[in-house]
């Protein structure tokens, strides 16, 4: 059975929650039960009727709700795969290794644009990579000792997951000297990144490896399925620019749950769950499991 999952931005009062029911009656599709998950915050509604007639009708609540929306009977997902910068960790690593060469603004605003879907990946990765061509290697290491925080709700909802066994991917378009430290602290069991090449002690401003774009992130989503012996229905894709449209749009097809972490215009289209208001512990709640149920 269908179900709805309201996550509220602030408190999940008793009107906004009967507003949502009438829309889904509205529109054909009958609430059946619910379930509160937590109190004032978020709660489960099971319904009979068509996932796209229930987002259609849901649509204005999204300023005050986080919606999942999805088949009840495949919620707990056995694989995670996930975007690092902006998504598991709140910085984008190349444009705080910019700060430290003082060209922020410069390699920001390319940034912005390549995660906007405005130009090719690949090509703004070299561009901007070769802008820090003879950094000291050294602030690598006080970047992720200055810089680098998880997102809220990074690893509760990555240890929760691997507790009840899902294979957990990190796939990023950003840089081995990172993920490895990030895969670490967060309980990750796989990475795929770009390497900087480093000789005499600072960035040559080249890859040492294949670049990993928004193809090779849809890659290793099948690939990790693959290996897992999972169909996409059990995965979960996350992440937050254009350059995760591929891999959320074949979680989606698959029927998996394709997510959006506060994202651009482009990929929200793509997923078909976003999340706009909450931490990364939405994404529990959207797969039904309760705070008590969390990693501590």
């Amino acid at each position: 059975m269908p179900i709805c999952t309201l996550i509220a931005a602030d408190i999940l009062e008793s009107g906004n929650f009967s507003e949502a029911k009438d829309r889904l009656a509205e529109a054909g599709c009958i609430p059946k039960a619910f379930d509160w998950l937590a109190a004032g915050k978020a709660v489960d509604i099971s319904f009979d009727g068509d996932l796209s007639d229930a987002r259609l009708a849901l649509e204005g609540l999204e300023d005050r709700f986080d919606i999942a929306l999805q088949d009840g009977g495949t919620r707990r997902k056995m694989l995670l795969v996930s975007d690092m910068d902006s998504t598991m960790i709140t910085v984008e690593c190349i444009d705080e290794l910019a700060d430290y060469a003082g060209i922020k603004p410069e390699i920001a605003a390319i940034t912005e644009r390549a995660m906007a879907g405005e130009l090719d990946f690949a090509d703004a990765l070299k561009a901007r990579v070769a802008l820090l061509a003879g950094l000291d290697e050294n602030v690598i290491a006080q970047c992720l000792r200055e810089r680098v925080q998880p997102m809220p709700g990074a690893e509760i909802l990555v240890r929760t997951m691997t507790r009840w066994g899902a294979h957990a991917v990190l796939v990023s378009g950003g840089f081995t000297s990172f993920t490895g430290p990030v895969a670490d602290m967060l309980g990750f069991h796989e990475v795929h990144a770009n390497l900087l090449e480093i000789k005499d002690g600072r960035l040559t401003g080249a890859l040492a490896v294949d670049i990993v774009d928004a193809s090779t992130k849809r890659v290793v989503l099948h690939a990790a399925a693959q290996a897992c012996g999972v169909a996409l229905g059990s995965a979960l894709a996350v992440g937050d620019g254009a350059n995760d449209l591929p891999m959320i749009a074949a979680a989606v097809s698959g029927g998996g749950l394709g997510v959006g972490y506060h994202p651009r215009p482009q990929l929200a289209q793509a997923a078909n769950f976003s999340v706009r208001h909450n931490d990364l512990t939405a994404l529990l709640f959207a797969q039904g499991v309760k705070p008590d149920e969390w990693a501590d």
